[in-house]
């Protein structure tokens, strides 16, 4: 018998290695718990494609205030905004114009994205050569950008956006409508 262990077996796993374990199966509990509001693929149809100057376009049109976020099935940080998307669209989404633009991308990738995070009720852009962003001065993904109506940009978020930061920008969006 193992000295230090009088009386017992020792352990299979290092303390260590156990914590590991116990976090892993909690990351994977709470991801199936928080799971997407996915959707079949099929049920998610062709996206139509853009550039910068139809995209331009549909926000100096729009009479509603725009949150245009910018994204790739591909890319992990989106992943992680693509549920707080869904649920700000389902707060919001009568007053505030959600569109997304698939970037660099392909069509069978970016319907599966949409579908896997229950997307289907927003507006989506094809672009898979990254002209609405370039032509915003933004480079990679994910970018959020928030236009009031007619297209007049009031913020750029570069990177992963956060709950916090999206609540903050489409109320002060909402803010300049009232």
């Amino acid at each position: 018998m193992p000295r230090g262990w009088p009386g017992a077996t020792p352990p299979l796993l290092s303390p260590t290695v156990r914590r590991y374990l116990i976090a892993a199966l909690a990351l994977t509990f709470l991801s199936a718990a928080c799971g997407s509001a996915g959707v079949p693929p099929e049920g998610v149809s062709e996206l139509p494609p853009t550039d910068y100057a139809a995209m331009s376009a549909l926000l100096a049109a729009s009479d509603r205030p725009v949150v245009l976020n910018v994204w790739a099935s591909w890319c992990i940080p989106c992943r992680s905004e693509a549920p707080l998307l869904r649920r700000a669209h389902e707060e919001s989404g009568d007053r505030v114009r959600f569109v997304g633009v698939a970037v660099r991308d392909d069509q069978e990738a970016a319907r599966g994205f949409i579908a896997e995070f229950g997307l289907v009720n927003l507006e989506h852009y094809f672009d898979p050569s990254g002209s609405v962003p370039g032509g915003l001065g933004a480079a990679g993904v994910p970018h959020t950008f928030f236009f009031a109506p007619g297209g007049h940009l009031v913020h750029h978020h570069a990177g992963v956006i956060d709950e916090g930061a999206l609540a903050l920008q489409i109320d002060e969006l909402l803010g300049r409508e009232g």
